[in-house]
């Protein structure tokens, strides 16, 4: 049986197909202003018995296929226990949200805390940093971690910290020490999350910005923590709802009971139920 599992976030959306206990294919697209068209064409000739959606487009994806969702706390954590089965603390800073949480031993969610009000934090503010500051996404980490020191950056206010980033640009600041004191500002906000949910044991650190080896690096040096990152540590929430979703399947197969489990029908079938319940 093969199963599949779709993020739908608010930058980009990934999906993987998991069968047997291995992850057998994996795909990644930007989300756009069509996350259901994104999705579409992401997942239009891969072959699965099964999915699963979650992210912040579930809901739209779940209407579209008429397809089970699942919160990103839980896909999230199955995720990082399937990588690391000792997992106790998850830290996902994804796109446009960050969040910890806190698992016993079973790999049960415990408590967890979500900052998704506003970008302060996310991969989408040191994006717009980077670009402010002239440097590419990709190497904003190097180009941080080859400054002597760091500029105390006050804001973590998207717009706030990019007027004050052009302003101390304005004042001849090096780059280099700018971007030290935006990755600070964001590591620091995280460790408080941290402190806070589970402040003790080994951290595994999701989604996009677990990329940056410098944020990576300060987070260990401030909190004194081993710190895990996943290969393609942005895949993790599809990976868990993947893993979830051939877990039930596996469970209704065992019970007799193949019915719905979000299933993926085709694009025409659930343009046909739609207008079926338009025309009634």
């Amino acid at each position: 049986m093969r199963s599949a599992g779709i993020d739908i976030g608010s930058r980009s959306i990934e999906c993987v197909v998991f069968e047997n206990g291995t992850i057998r294919e994996t795909r990644k697209s930007d989300t756009g202003v069509d996350p259901v068209g994104q999705a579409k064409k992401i997942i239009k000739d891969l072959t699965f018995d099964t999915i699963l959606a979650t992210g912040y487009g579930r809901n739209l994806f779940e209407i579209e296929y008429d397809a089970s969702t699942i919160t990103e706390i839980k896909a999230h954590s199955r995720g990082a226990v399937h990588f690391f089965p000792h997992a106790s603390t998850v830290l996902d800073i994804g796109g446009q949200d960050s969040k910890v949480i806190k698992l016993d031993t079973a790999g049960k969610v415990v408590r967890f805390e979500m900052n998704d009000r506003c970008a302060a934090g996310t991969g989408k503010f040191l994006e717009i940093m980077a670009k402010t500051l002239g440097f590419s996404i990709e190497t904003f980490g190097e180009h941080a971690s080859n400054a002597e020191k760091d500029l105390q950056i006050s804001s973590m206010c998207t717009v706030f910290a990019e007027s004050e980033v052009t302003s101390l640009v304005a004042r001849g600041e090096p780059p280099e020490e700018i971007a030290r004191g935006l990755h600070t500002a964001v590591v620091k906000r995280a460790v408080s999350m941290l402190n806070r949910v589970s402040p003790q044991g080994p951290v595994v650190f999701t989604g996009g910005v677990a990329n940056n080896p410098f944020i990576v690096q300060q987070l260990e040096t401030m909190t004194g923590r081993q710190i895990d990152v996943p290969d393609a540590p942005e895949m993790n929430g599809a990976v868990g709802a993947a893993i979830i979703a051939m877990e039930k399947l596996e469970k209704l197969e065992k019970l007799g009971k193949l019915g719905k489990l979000g299933k993926l029908e085709k694009p025409e079938r659930a343009e046909e139920k739609q207008n079926k319940k338009i025309n009634n």
